[in-house]
């Protein structure tokens, strides 16, 4: 290190180590199942993400989660243990598939935080979204491999960062309901507008030539890049203000990244065993 000139001090080399250390337990520890043998599966016709959407309609006001609230609904538990009933391969369409992806991640995600994981820190994100495993089909996933594989990687649909929440301030809002494959689209484009459009997430400073934006671009750059050319193409899309637009068209803007925000999205659960557990 020192014939870089560079000073690197103690607590440096701790969090670069770290660092290290996550990136090589996330590759030791990843698993990504391609089928699933589901013990008592339920057809495609019986599985139904409406339990999930009446949780979210009762215990979720503006992207905020009334936590001790779903640790009592009956109703979360039991939306858990279908989605371990069901094959998501066994789905039709592609909207169907992609539907039970996203309600999966933000189901989990809700989950991961009844049972007092928390990803406010860098091992608590290790242990949120790798250390903790779901069951689906029958099988068992992790919360970065269901993001990474099942969904990105499956899909290839940069909308779907919008989509899923990961229990966080600086995440896109969790939604009062559930997504639904006949109505994916709509949803899709309506998250998405939400958060670009929302200030305390993306910034746009006219006269300075400056988009501040969430880090989830920096982090799936290659996804929005992929899809439009540039990110600053892609937000383009979705940006409401119509002068906005042709100004981040026609000029050259710099793009600086917000910090994120790791605290809770809601009220924090009371410190009891969930009895909902997957």
């Amino acid at each position: 290190m020192a014939d870089t000139g560079v000073m690197v001090t103690k607590k440096g080399r701790f969090r670069m180590w770290m660092v290290v250390g996550v990136a090589v337990m996330l590759t030791a520890c990843s698993t990504v199942p391609t089928s699933f043998r589901p013990t008592d599966p339920l057809r495609p016709y019986e599985f139904s993400h409406r339990l999930l959407a009446h949780v979210f309609a009762a215990h979720v006001k503006d992207g905020i989660v009334d936590y001790p609230a779903v640790q009592t609904d009956d109703r979360f538990p039991a939306y858990l243990a279908q989605l371990d009933r069901m094959d998501p391969n066994a789905l039709a369409t592609r909207n169907e598939r992609m539907a039970f992806w996203i309600n999966a991640y933000n189901a989990f995600a809700v989950n991961g935080i009844l049972d007092r994981f928390s990803p406010t820190s860098l091992v608590g994100r290790y242990r949120y979204f790798i250390g903790r495993g779901y069951r689906v089909g029958g099988s068992t996933i992790n919360l970065y491999d269901l993001e990474r594989h099942a969904l990105i990687k499956q899909f290839q649909e940069p909308l779907i960062h919008f989509a899923i929440v990961c229990a966080s301030m600086s995440c896109p809002k969790l939604q009062s309901w559930s997504y639904d494959p006949e109505q994916l689209n709509m949803q899709l484009d309506r998250v998405a507008r939400e958060f670009i459009n929302d200030p305390t997430r993306n910034r746009f400073d006219r006269k300075k030539k400056v988009a501040s934006l969430s880090m989830i671009f920096k982090w799936f750059e290659e996804d929005f890049t992929k899809a439009a050319g540039s990110i600053v193409s892609y937000i383009t899309r979705y940006v409401n203000d119509p002068e906005l637009v042709q100004d981040l068209m026609q000029s050259d803007y710099r793009i600086e990244y917000l910090e994120y925000d790791w605290s809770l999205n809601g009220i924090p659960p009371r410190e009891t065993t969930y009895v909902g557990r997957s």
